[in-house]
């Protein structure tokens, strides 16, 4: 089993010679099986986040 890959904040992981997309955490699996790598990489490449990181907010309010 290959490393995971990180694209667009989804995770690409194989399992069972298939390749999957996970959220960043890996906790929940979002779409997949893929035959190749290729195509779940250019998959999630496309996909947006349904909770996207909120942006800090400057400490300096001048």
């Amino acid at each position: 089993m290959s490393e995971a890959k990180s694209v667009n904040g989804f995770l690409i992981k194989q399992k069972d010679g298939q390749w999957w997309i996970e959220n960043f955490g890996g906790t929940e699996t979002i779409t997949g099986p893929f035959p190749t790598e290729k195509l779940a990489i250019e998959v999630a490449s496309v996909l947006e986040l349904e909770h996207p990181p909120v942006k800090r907010r400057s400490k300096d309010k001048t």
